[in-house]
């Protein structure tokens, strides 16, 4: 459901905003947030909620891995995007899994008139690093409505 209510947005976020994605930052258009939900390192999973407000959409980026690795997406709040490279954009709403291969360039984000979560875990992975690369352009963005 989109909202741009951030009081209403925040009874729908059951797993919580979190604090300033400030270490992210510098990878992101708009504000975002970031509660972790699993410690670093313990499991070997980590998964994070990520929030962002109403048109914040992270750059593209790639999950490398010479074995495994990835990302998977489940959204759980608002409404947002998520777009590999070369391919249309996908409409996400709480309920929506995506796995994200890797080596897969791709962004996800809010929508512009909705605050949006997702809990993002990463797919442990031999050599699994991830690489940030160009902003989503405002022109890219705006052409999905």
């Amino acid at each position: 459901m989109k909202t741009m209510n951030e009081e209403v947005f925040s009874k729908e976020n059951v797993f919580g905003k979190g604090q300033a994605n400030t270490a992210y930052a510098q990878y992101f258009i708009g504000e975002s947030f970031l509660n972790p939900l699993t410690s670093a390192g313990s499991p070997a999973v980590g998964l994070a909620n990520v929030t962002f407000e109403p048109g914040c959409r992270n750059n593209w980026h790639i999950h490398h891995a010479d074995k495994g690795g990835g990302q998977i997406l489940i959204c759980t709040a608002g409404e947002g995007w998520y777009q590999e490279e070369g391919k249309e954009a996908v409409s996400l709403v709480p309920g929506t899994v995506i796995t994200i291969p890797a080596n897969v360039k791709h962004w996800h984000g809010a929508k512009a008139d909705s605050w949006f979560s997702h809990i993002a875990m990463d797919v442990p992975g031999e050599n699994a690093q991830n690489e940030w690369c160009e902003p989503v352009t405002d022109e890219e963005y705006a052409k999905l409505g």
